[in-house]
């Protein structure tokens, strides 16, 4: 393809020229400045209805509802590639929040695809319009939609698949400010062109044969001269292009090489037929490896199977050698026939040769000692007649499970033990096996629906770094105990960062300076549950049930227990600042010396709870229930409390009786609630006493003197 001539107007000078301040910047410049409005637009798309979401749905007032499928798809797709959290989805969402990120989602891609269109169809996008710039292909024509494409994405794909390579790969993997950094150094640089060039052109440019050209020069790109042309301007003096010389294309080369080109193309085919027979040699040879494999599996299978019948006269040292020997071929039907022969073998000792072979085959034989656990377990609900011969072989199968679980500690990942039977049914039930898996690496395992009651997991682990050794990122194995059953278990000290425990039972459990933080529980019951200083910090806990459980010392800043059940909880010392509590039901707790600052209380039940010295400073109180609860030494100072119930709430100790007291406290003001600058106008059924109170102590209300 020759590249084209072009041709002046003798009559662009009439044209009228209207100067303007923007147009007498250099053509690079204004190029930048367009690029730089096209990515504002575009990420402000995004940006502010994301923002508005965000806020719509902190407001407690609003209803919920679940998160857009599509959304929860598309943050788990971009957060694995730039090494992000793995999010497992936020369960409930403000519906307007739903409706504002969906359109944060779509909105950038929308106002991408019409620039796409106006750069096709029109030359310039609306920024570039602005700016006096303009993008034409070699004959001066709009470029047109499909070269378009082309060139945006060989604009945008080179340089920032070169950024995430050198980001993944460096030292400095996951700091996603470094990859923000090099993507755009290198989006910068592409632009740029070449440095040697005479006036440089972009590379995107040069593969898409386009040029970026100033918009008050597209008089001089025209196809055909006009009639009244005479003069004759090459390329050059439009963009400093040679066009003298003619750029041979690859149908130009083929007619000129016909020989060069049926070589290429010989070789290219003789290629592709050998490396056909060779693959399809080598499969065969694979297969037939395999077939030979199976065969010798096969009869040595039956062979040790022989042994092990009992009217084969062997001995019992035989039959255990038999079975390991089994246990060694590592083979789907022999690790089945071991797991069978384990519920019917009644020798101890032999019984001891069949979990050893287990334990010899590994995480490969868990899934059939699923199947048998789940069929024992089926057995022991329906059947009478044989209950107990069933649950002792039920105790074998889950002895075999607990012995591979613990040998193979942190090579477990992805086993998959949902629905099985590795605790007691009850709590008052005596069962012949107890889970023990103390300080194990449980991370990835998948427990959904397990039965884990009265287990023991001290300081075990139910998520690790992965393969990158880095935390946080999309590749933590992190395991699954969502609806599970963990009644009484013991947890102390244990990770469970991250985990996913939805609608789980961990009632009566132990988890003592756990650290649950980021975690989802979600509707869990932990009722009567032990987590005194355990680490809770931005954990999702909405619908949770905890009920008499003692949280105290227990970290929840920022954690999120819209509408949980917190009856009778002791919090003494809780740090619950920023925390959202909205709808919550306190009802009798002792929150005595808690930490809530700036945390969210609206619609709060505090009926008869202790809140003794509790920092309640700038926290939102609205509609929140005071009623007998016991605010002494409880500092209220810049909260809101709008349509808080006050009836019968003690913000002072009363005078003591000396006949009923011992010692009596000597300053009574040092108990009382600080109130100072507390605005109670709004507040409900104040009575006399509480609103002397406020007026003498620097309180706020329509009716202080």
């Amino acid at each position: 393809m020759t590249t084209p001539t072009v041709r002046r107007n003798i009559n662009q000078s009439s044209q009228s020229q209207k100067p303007e301040k923007v147009n007498s910047l250099p053509l690079g410049t204004r190029r930048l400045a367009a690029w730089a409005v096209e990515i504002t637009l575009v990420v402000s798309s995004g940006l502010v209805p994301f923002g508005m979401g965000v806020y719509a749905n902190s407001r407690s007032d609003l209803n919920r509802v679940p998160l857009n499928p599509v959304l929860v798809v598309t943050e788990r797709a971009i957060t694995r590639p730039l090494a992000l959290p793995v999010s497992y989805g936020i369960n409930n969402v403000a519906s307007p929040t739903n409706f504002l990120w969906t359109i944060a989602l779509l909105a950038p891609i929308t106002l991408s695809g019409w620039q796409l269109y106006l750069l096709g169809t029109t030359g310039s996008t609306l920024p570039k319009y602005w700016f006096g710039v303009r993008v034409v292909n070699e004959e001066g024509q709009t470029p047109g939609l499909g070269v378009v494409v082309v060139r945006e994405g060989l604009r945008w794909t080179a340089p920032v698949s070169i950024a995430y390579i050198l980001w993944r790969y460096s030292f400095a993997f996951p700091n996603l400010g470094l990859f923000t950094f090099l993507a755009v150094l290198l989006v910068l640089g592409e632009g740029m062109g070449w440095p040697s060039q005479k006036r440089r052109r972009s590379f995107h440019d040069q593969l898409a044969r386009t040029y970026t050209i100033d918009a008050r020069d597209i008089n001089r790109w025209v196809k055909t001269p006009p009639e009244n042309t005479s003069e004759q301007l090459p390329l050059e003096n439009a963009q400093e292009v040679n066009t003298s010389t003619q750029q041979p294309s690859s149908t130009n080369i083929i007619r000129r090489s016909p020989n060069f080109t049926l070589f290429v193309v010989g070789l290219t085919s003789m290629i592709a037929v050998l490396s056909t027979l060779v693959g399809t040699q080598i499969y065969i040879q694979n297969q037939e490896s395999l077939r030979k494999t199976e065969q010798i599996n096969s009869q040595k299978f039956l062979e040790l199977v022989k042994e092990l019948n009992p009217g084969s006269g062997v001995t019992n040292e035989e039959r255990q050698r038999a079975i390991l020997a089994l246990g060694g071929m590592n083979d789907t039907q022999s690790t089945k026939f071991i797991v069978d022969l384990l519920v019917k073998e009644t020798d101890p000792s032999t019984i001891d040769s069949i979990q050893q072979a287990l334990a010899n085959i590994g995480p490969k034989a868990i899934p059939e000692l699923k199947r048998m656990n789940l069929f024992l377990a089926g057995e022991v609900e329906s059947v009478s007649t044989f209950r107990n011969i069933r649950q002792q072989q039920l105790s074998l199968n889950q002895q075999a499970i607990n012995k591979i679980l613990s040998v193979y500690t942190g090579k477990i990942k992805d086993i998959d033990l949902s629905n099985a039977q590795l605790g007691s049914k009850s709590s008052e039930e005596n069962s012949l096996f107890k889970l023990v898996l103390d300080n194990t690496d449980l991370s990835g395992v998948v427990f959904k629906s397990a039965n884990l009651n009265q287990a023991s997991l001290k300081a075990s682990r139910f998520r690790s770094a992965g393969e990158d050794g880095r935390w946080d990122t999309y590749d933590d194995a992190i395991a699954d105990l969502s609806k599970i059953q963990m009644k009484q278990a013991n947890l102390t000290e244990a990770n469970l960062s991250r985990v996913l425990m939805n609608r789980s039972d961990l009632s009566r459990s132990i988890l003592n300076k756990a650290n649950m933080s980021h975690a989802r529980l979600v509707g869990t019951n932990l009722s009567s549950t032990q987590l005194i200083g355990s680490d809770l910090q931005k954990t999702i806990l909405e619908d949770a049930i905890l009920t008499g459980a003692d949280i105290s010392d227990a970290k929840l800043m920022e954690a999120d227990l819209y509408a949980a059940n917190l009856g009778r909880v002791s919090a003494i010392g809780t740090q619950m600042s920023h925390a959202n509590l909205t709808n919550t039901d306190w009802q009798g707790a002792d929150l005595s010396e808690a930490y809530l600052d700036n945390a969210n209380l609206t619609n709060a039940n505090f009926s008869a709870a202790r809140l003794l010295g509790a920092v309640l400073r700038s926290t939102n109180m609205k509609n929140a229930n005071l009623r007998n609860a016991d605010l002494s030494r409880a500092d209220l100072r810049g909260a809101n409390l709008e349509g808080a119930d006050f009836q019968g709430t003690i913000l002072f100790p009363g005078k003591q009786d000396p006949r009923d007291q011992f010692v009596q406290t000597s300053d009574l003001g040092s108990q009382a609630a600080i109130v100072q600058g507390v605005d109670f106008s709004q507040a409900k059924n104040l009575d006399p006493q509480q609103l002397a109170f406020i007026c003498t102590k620097g309180g706020i209300h329509s009716r202080c003197p």
